[in-house]
This record gives structure tokens, C-alpha cells and sequence, in this order.
């Protein structure tokens, strides 16, 4: 969704240097224009106007997959004008999707029996695939508490204060209550002890992250499945677990092959995964897959029949691209299992190469685990003079998007900066950026201090109060705002 934002006067128009041999005069920006132009002159202007974007393989903020081989992206364009879900026009593509979808589930081990078909469905991401596992859990639980004669009005749902925001999404979305364990300096995970204290009979599942957003750890869905059987032993309660695997979903099985975290927990009754994030596909793909049958109620699906053959379909939008179910395909046949693992070793360590150098400045503290996503989310020792989103605006003069945020609730004091490590990030961009990051730590050391009377500001025991931390977030994104001289005619 975009949200349109009136210009300024003298920005109205879009002006194009190199097009101007095809166009003499100014387009409307917010208009359609009367008259037709060039074809070449219509790519220069967009063309001119995409270079001021950041290089996609220098956003350290984005898990998502921005390089694939060029086979797979003429695969891609090859079938770019194939509308997904005509099922019975584009057949071939219906079964690469249905391929994908069992062999997803059967490396989440799904208890599948032989020639068995697993039950999934492909998305354009995890938010979508997150909505669909929701609403599956919000039919279970409303029709067993219909059949029981007891109230269905009230569902909610139980997850890490570190969740994605799509989770806040469903939850509104779908009028869900949502009860979150807040987290505490230094474990920055749901609790599955305080998760489990927190579920009632309204409880439509708890929601485990297999990889936080915040610092790529796993949470220990192993604990959670023994405490929540436990409970519904206790209760008479069959509260189910969702594993939301958007990040780790193809990390897991490929570095922590013993880890118990899917389907051989039996309250883990559905979990998502990104296909374009380490999947290895570009942006516009996840998948979702349910433990058997009985865990997707019928009446969530839908049949159709005026694109020809009768055509079963669960998912929030109709229409949609082929080209990344084709995309994953290539990469699961392509890479197989040893392809996978190669990839994922190697970003692990490239992530320790770059997690040992930014030890080794000696100017920050790493939060994130060694084990989990492979991510670096580290915090500066001394904040006194410069904070951590003062670092990551500097830093972007060396081309490198890294994020800097703060925690949620009851973590919001601690600021952090968080490099992703994806396929494309190698170990010498690892060692650049760590020589970039010294740069800047150099620069902003010579500068002066933001506030030299710090003691003065609110600090408890030397750290900044909730208070002093949301203050400085302001700040930071007001001016990032007031400076930025390109594209200010929307917001995202």
C-alpha cells in the first residue's frame, strides 16, 4: 500500500536531461499525461529517477534474496505473462507449485506417508502466509468451541513481543486479540514459560519464531510444545503451536539438522516459511504447509470453475505472477539439499567474519547468538558521545544500508544496529564493511558530542531511560526526513 503525498509547487513536474531529445516539454508527475512519448524517452526518465535507489546488494537491512543466476531470471521473464492462477490454462505450473509444496513439507518433516500428497499452499510472502495459518486456526477453534456450546467471540492469540509486524496485522485484521510476552535485556525471545502462562481456552495457538527479526535467534519451540502439552493435559485444552519459520524455515534443516522445531513436535500444526528471503528467490514469494488435512478446515477453501476445470484455491488475493513458484523450483532442483547447505554454511561464516572483526574495534557489544539467522545485531559500548543511528546515517555515505532500531517492550532502552548476511554478502565485503565501519566511528569521534552533559539527561545507572531512547528515535528520523532531497512524493 502506498500512501500518496501532495508536492510542493515546484514539484510538479518531472524533468529528464537525457530524454529531452525525445520530450521537449515537462510531465505531470501526478497526472496522466495527455499526449504519448517515446518509448525510449519513457525508460530514460524512470530509469533516470531509479538510479537515486540504494543498491539492493548493500541493503543489510533486508533479508531478502537479491541475487539468483541468470538462468533462473530468464526463467523468470520467460514466464512473466503467466497469470498463477489460471490453474487449467498453465497446468505445468500448478504442478511445479504442488512439487514445492511437498517438498517443503516433507523437509519440515510432515508426517507424510508414501505417495502421500502434503497440504500447502504458495503465497506472495510470509505476511500472507501468516494471515491464511490464522484464519485456519481461528476456524478450528471457533467451530470445536461452537460444537461444545461454549463462547467463540473473544479469540486470541499468544506470541513474542519480537514478532513481525504482519502478526499485529492478522491480529486486527481479523479481530484476534493478541498477547504478547514482553521480552528483557539480554533474552530478546519469546519466553515459552511466560508464553504458556499467558494462554487461556480462548487461545487459538501460540506463534514461535523460528528466527527473530531483532536478532535472527530461534526460539526454543522444543520447550514450548513439552510445557503446552503439559497444559492441555492439565486444562483438557488442545492448543496448537504455529512456527513462523519466514527466516529459519531454510536455515534449520541445512545447519541444525537435530533441532526439533517442525513437524516432529506433534502440537506444531502449521508452519510459513520465505521463499524470498533464504529461500533464494527474489521478493514476492512464500509458502505455507499444515500438518495433515484435519488442520485446514474445508470451508476456508474455495472451488471455482469459470477459468475452466473446477480449481480449489486459499489465499487472500486471486491474481498473481508465476515467476517465482518457477524461481523456487529451479533453486530446490537446482541446489538440492547439499546445494542449500553450502549456501547457508557459507553465510554463516561469513557471519562470523564479521562478527570477529567488529569484536575486534573493541567499540561494540555483539547481542545476537552465533547460532540462528545468520546476523550480526551489535550495540555500541559507549553511546555517551555518538548513538547507533547516528553510525548508520554516516554510514550510508559509503553506499551500505544498515539498520539501526530499538527493542520492543521491555527491552525499548537498548538500541541496536543489525547486519543481515545473505548468499551475495561476501567474506571481502564482510572485512570492507568492518573497515567502513571504523571510518565512521573515527569521523564521529571527532565531532562534537551530541550532549557533553549526559548526566543531565535522564540516564539510570548509565543507560538511557525509555524515555531519552524514544526522544532520540524521533529526532533521527525527523531529520532523516527533512534532508532527504529525493523522491518526496510518497510514503510506504
Amino acid at each position: 500500500m502506498v500512501l500518496s503525498k501532495t508536492a510542493s509547487e515546484s514539484d510538479v513536474s518531472i524533468h529528464s536531461t537525457f530524454a529531452s531529445r525525445y520530450v521537449r516539454t515537462s510531465l505531470p508527475r501526478f497526472e496522466m499525461p495527455e499526449n504519448s512519448i517515446p518509448k525510449e524517452a519513457a525508460y530514460q526518465i524512470i530509469n533516470d529517477e531509479l538510479m537515486l535507489d540504494g543498491n539492493p546488494r548493500l541493503n543489510l537491512a533486508s533479508f531478502v534474496t537479491t541475487w539468483m543466476e541468470p538462468e533462473c531470471d530468464k526463467l523468470m521473464m520467460e514466464s512473466i505473462n503467466k497469470n498463477y492462477v489460471d490453474m487449467d490454462e498453465y497446468p505445468v505450473t500448478t504442478e511445479l507449485q504442488n512439487r514445492c509444496v511437498n517438498m517443503i513439507a516433507r523437509l519440515f518433516n510432515a508426517p507424510l506417508g508414501d505417495g502421500e500428497a502434503a497440504v500447502g499452499v504458495g503465497t506472495v510472502g510470509s505476511s500472507e502466509a501468516i494471515m491464511l495459518a490464522g484464519l485456519a486456526f481461528k476456524r478450528q477453534w471457533q467451530n470445536k468451541r461452537k460444537a461444545q456450546g461454549l463462547p467463540y467471540d473473544k479469540p486470541n492469540i499468544v506470541t513474542g513481543a519480537n514478532v513481525q509486524v504482519c502478526w499485529e496485522k492478522f491480529a486486527r485484521y481479523f479481530e484476534v486479540e493478541l498477547k504478547e510476552v514482553n521480552l528483557r535485556e539480554d533474552y530478546y525471545v519469546m519466553d515459552p514459560v511466560k508464553a504458556v502462562e499467558m494462554v487461556d481456552e480462548n487461545t487459538i495457538c501460540v506463534a514461535a519464531i523460528l528466527g527473530s527479526t531483532l536478532t535472527g535467534e530461534f526460539e526454543d519451540v522444543k520447550l514450548l510444545n513439552d510445557l503446552l502439552v503439559e497444559k492441555n493435559k492439565q486444562t483438557g485444552w488442545d492448543t496448537p503451536i504455529h512456527v513462523d519459520a519466514a527466516s529459519g524455515g531454510f536455515i534449520a534443516p541445512f545447519l541444525y539438522p537435530e533441532l526439533e522445531w517442525d513437524f516432529r513436535l506433534p502440537l506444531v500444526k502449521s508452519i510459513n516459511v520465505s521463499g524470498h528471503k533464504y529461500g533464494l528467490v527474489y521478493a514476492g514469494i512464500g509458502w505455507v504447509v499444515w500438518r495433515t488435512k484435519t488442520d485446514l478446515p474445508d470451508e476456508l477453501i474455495f472451488h471455482i470453475n469459470y477459468l475452466g476445470a473446477d480449481q480449489p484455491t486459499f489465499t487472500l488475493n486471486f491474481s498473481k505472477g508465476s515467476s517465482q513458484v518457477i524461481a523456487q523450483y529451479y533453486q530446490l532442483i537446482r541446489l538440492g539439499f547439499e546445494g542449500y547447505r553450502n549456501v547457508m554454511d557459507n553465510c554463516r561464516e561469513n557471519m562470523m567474519v564479521l562478527r570477529r572483526g567488529l569484536e575486534k574495534t573493541g567499540r561494540f557489544n555483539i547481542v545476537s547468538k552465533e547460532n540462528g539467522v545468520p546476523l550480526v545485531a551489535f550495540s555500541l559500548k559507549d553511546s555517551s558521545r555518538h548513538n547507533e543511528f547516528e553510525v548508520a546515517e554516516t554510514l550510508r555515505r559509503f553506499g551500505w544500508i544498515v539498520p539501526a532500531y530499538t527493542m520492543p517492550a521491555d527491552a525499548q532502552h537498548v538500541t541496536v544496529l543489525r547486519v543481515v548476511i545473505r548468499e551475495d554478502f561476501s567474506r571481502t565485503l564482510a572485512e570492507r564493511l568492518v573497515a567502513d565501519f571504523e571510518k565512521v566511528l573515527h569521523e564521529l569521534d571527532t565531532l562534537p558530542a551530541r550532549i557533553h552533559a549526559k548526566m543531565a539527561n535522564g540516564k539510570v545507572n548509565g543507560k538511557k531511560t525509555p524515555e531519552e531512547t524514544q526522544r532520540e528515535v524521533t529526532a533521527y528520523w525527523k531529520k532523516l526526513l527533512e534532508t532527504k532531497k529525493t523522491n518526496k512524493n510518497t510514503i510506504c
